[in-house]
């Protein structure tokens, strides 16, 4: 899956991961051992992520129904806990990815099918 930003017209990622089960929102990227650019994972319901057990850093958007952008936690370190009662999904993405797509709260998001 591709994540888009519209707001900012920039490519968030272009091999998103859907953690869309119990199994798979449970699991996260506990299994990776980084993510490389464009990669990433969309998990659905969710309000609360956390980095225990991860081995790195990444970039957190805690995401409306309508995809749109509600709280953003940038390199999120080892051993973090965030959360966003307001939000439906999380979608987690490689350390930077943030900054360099110039993303902020407020932007709206795509998420496309290949």
């Amino acid at each position: 899956m591709r994540v888009r930003n519209l707001t900012r017209g920039q490519i968030l990622g272009e091999s998103i991961e859907i953690a869309d089960t119990s199994r798979k929102r449970r699991t996260g990227l506990l299994e990776h051992s980084a993510l490389d650019p464009g990669q990433g994972l969309w998990i659905v319901p969710c309000e609360a992520v956390h980095t225990f057990g991860m081995k790195f850093s990444i970039d957190v958007l805690f995401l409306n129904r309508k995809r749109k952008v509600l709280k953003i936690r940038e390199r999120m370190g080892r051993r973090r806990i965030a959360l966003c009662l307001l939000a439906h999904s999380v979608l987690e993405l490689p350390a930077g990815t943030v900054e360099a797509t110039g993303t902020r709260k407020g932007d709206d998001l795509a998420l496309e099918r290949e």
